[in-house]
């Protein structure tokens, strides 16, 4: 991955890819020029011996084309689009994976800004959505489609697993066959999934059947809370449907955030194992605690949990995300949260900085009550991203917020 779709001596030698940061190319003659935007605009297909060449930033970089090159073998997929934010990526996949009259299944916790993009934002280009719990079963879900939406064409099935911010897990197989399922001749309905939580190193979820593998990039991949990125990936059909999207949305990721994320793509395992590793001493920390209710924590499913061997067939790692509920009601949460020190109060997740939020009341406050309170989003619960400082000063942080508690 570090040296891959990279060539130094079509740089200058450069050991590391260079910032390109332009927004035109040029072309070497009037016939290469001509070939491109053919091409881009759709008039007709690449050939296979064509090399094609740059054309302008909004359309494609090099440093945003290596970074794909580089993310895609992660998530061992035949493409992948980068775009200036997860959101770029998720409601651009989704517009142009979905159509007017059609209908995207979705599951039931889903990260504030998607939910509110499928529920408030899509009607409007007359696009529904219906939602379905993590463990309905696929008869149960096809049968409630019917009744409420008939033949209604499924465009789409969304899934997040782990689900932001509950930490809870959904079958990506069972998923998958839901969408075959509901697909038809005239249409194929995908599977898409945003797979932030975990990241392409505990998670492979194109291995499970998904068309489409979503990223905030802006979290693990980028990793140091300093861009703001997206990523889709899949197979390369796909993709480059997306990719057509993007050109006109004009939503690729810059050039300079493209270079970032190379540099952050070097040390993403050892940081995630890293993370991972301090997130499990912390949950075991906290499991314990009196004035802790309950925690979410993959690391933690007991082998005589119903999920576990769920747990265990998708993901290497239970991640470094911690979700707790804490005792008491919302003035407790805010005084723990108020009350950390080295852990900072933000949102966003993912970094070399471990980061606490109170997603009820932050990041899924667009979310009605009734849906929090059925999925576990309560005004007890926290969220914790886990992150490279030392385990001992973390866990001292921690108690000494939740001694202030009442």
């Amino acid at each position: 991955m570090m040296s891959y779709g990279y060539d130094p001596h079509l740089s200058e030698g450069a050991a590391k890819t260079p910032l390109f940061q332009t927004s035109t190319f040029v072309f070497k003659n009037s016939k290469e020029g001509r070939a491109y935007f053919e091409v881009a605009y759709g008039l007709r297909k690449k050939k296979n011996s064509e090399d094609l060449p740059l054309s302008y930033a909004r359309i494609n970089n090099p440093n945003a084309e290596i970074a794909e090159e580089r993310l895609k073998l992660w998530d061992k997929a035949e493409s992948c689009a980068l775009f200036q934010s997860g959101m770029a990526a998720i409601s651009t996949s989704i517009l142009e994976l979905s159509k007017p009259g059609g209908l995207i299944l979705h599951s039931s916790t889903l990260y504030g800004g998607t939910n509110h993009f499928i529920k408030d934002v899509l009607p409007k280009y007359n696009i529904s959505s219906m939602e379905f719990d993590d463990n309905d079963s696929l008869d149960k879900i096809i049968s409630e489609k019917k009744k409420k939406f008939g033949d209604i064409d499924v465009n789409i099935v969304y899934i997040e697993s782990p689900a932001n911010p509950t930490n809870q897990i959904i079958d990506i197989e069972k998923c998958s066959e839901l969408a075959k399922k509901l697909s038809t001749k005239k249409n194929k309905a995908l599977l898409l999934i945003d797979n932030t939580f975990m990241g392409p190193i505990w998670s492979k979820p194109i291995d499970f059947g998904a068309d489409v593998v979503l990223y905030s990039v802006t979290k693990y991949l980028g990793g140091h809370s300093d861009i703001v990125a997206g990523a889709a990936l899949g197979k390369k059909s796909v993709i480059d449907r997306i990719k057509s999207s993007r050109v006109f949305f004009g939503n690729i990721s810059s050039p300079f955030t493209s270079w970032l994320l190379l540099r952050s793509l070097e040390t993403l395992k050892i940081r995630m194992e890293k993370e991972a590793e301090t997130a499990l001493k912390i949950a075991k920390y906290l499991v314990k605690h009196p004035k802790i209710e309950k925690v979410n924590y993959l690391g933690l499913i007991s082998k005589s949990n119903k999920q576990y061997k769920l747990y265990k067939k998708q993901y290497g790692s239970g991640g470094a995300m911690i979700t707790i509920y804490v005792k008491g009601n919302l003035d407790n949460a805010y005084r723990f949260l108020d009350n950390l020190k080295l852990i900072k109060l933000a949102v966003s997740l993912g970094g070399t900085e471990s980061l606490a939020c109170h997603p009820g009341t932050m990041t899924h406050v667009d979310v009605n009550e009734k849906t929090k309170n059925r999925i576990g989003i309560t005004n007890s619960l926290v969220r914790l991203s886990i992150g490279l400082e030392d385990s001992d000063d973390l866990i001292f942080d921690i108690k000494n917020a939740l001694n202030e508690c009442k």
